[in-house]
């Protein structure tokens, strides 16, 4: 099976939705990029992937990444520099055990939506939507 047809589009519009609702509520930015393998380490793929899909060229540098590599079961979450500085040491890793809870259950999409919900509960806390925010990144999922 290959990344870009790992979702139903069921599936799909539910990580879509999670990224729409979580997005609604913050200037923060949520993208996931999903790849068959994992050239290198999942962190090094998932910078590679922060980096090549802009997500460091928002304004308050709150972008977050979620990277799977289906096919190497791998996966990664990114912030950048304006959401690491403000929430805890251990957020990503609280969000990485609850997407891999699910994953175990073979619930990939779930915990996709429920991670995605959870970081957007912090942007929406440290990066409150304001009246003129635009959408700086697109929210459609991302393939390789």
């Amino acid at each position: 099976m290959d990344a870009r047809h790992f979702f139903t589009d069921s599936e799909k519009a539910l990580i879509l939705n999670a990224i729409c609702e979580a997005e609604n509520e913050t200037s923060g930015e949520i993208r996931v990029h999903v790849s068959e393998h994992c050239p290198s380490g999942e962190l090094d793929a998932a910078a590679y992937w922060f980096d090549k899909l802009l997500m460091h060229k928002t304004k308050e540098r709150n972008g977050v990444l979620f990277y799977l590599a289906i096919k190497d079961r791998r996966f990664a979450i990114i912030g950048d520099a304006g959401i690491n500085s403000r929430v805890p040491t251990d957020f990503w890793d609280s969000i990485s055990a609850l997407i891999q809870s699910r994953f175990v259950e073979g619930r990939f999409a779930d915990g996709l939506a429920e991670g995605i919900r959870m970081a957007g509960s912090q942007l929406k806390e440290h990066f409150p939507r304001q009246a003129d925010d635009v959408n700086e990144l697109p929210d459609e999922i991302s393939f390789s």
